[in-house]
């Protein structure tokens, strides 16, 4: 069975960061997964922040996180992190991780159908303070 467990999140000043991790078990990173971070906040339409391949670690990132998010994974340990620098207040969210299989390299096709077809962590929540 794969489950996957996120944490790392909590409060933070803006400015500050957090580094999030997603422990995936029922499966080995060796094979080609496509990994997606996720985030919805209250009233708000989920929405995809990042993701990234297993294989060869290429990754995807929202416009709104571009350049002040960086996923990673460590495949000897099965886990994905999602570095956040630079927080907003807008960046609070509830952060979920996804996993499916990758057919290529993550886009944001990808994400949307990690979205709508992929196995999901509990979340971890993010709060940023103004």
């Amino acid at each position: 069975e794969v489950q996957l467990v996120e944490s790392g999140g909590g409060l933070v000043q803006a400015g500050g960061s957090l580094r999030l991790s997603c422990v995936a078990s029922g499966l080995t990173f060796d094979d080609d997964y496509a990994i997606g971070w996720f985030r919805q906040a209250p009233g708000k339409e989920r929405e995809a922040v990042s993701g990234i391949r297993t294989r060869d670690g290429s990754t995807y990132y929202g416009d709104s996180v571009k350049g002040r998010f960086v996923a990673s994974t460590d495949n000897a340990v099965n886990t994905a992190y999602l570095q956040m620098n630079s927080l907003e207040p807008q960046d609070t969210a509830v952060y979920y991780c996804a996993l499916n299989q990758a057919f290529g390299p993550v886009t944001i096709w990808t994400m949307r159908a990690l979205a709508d077809a992929g196995f999901w962590g509990q979340g971890t929540p993010v709060t940023v303070s103004s």
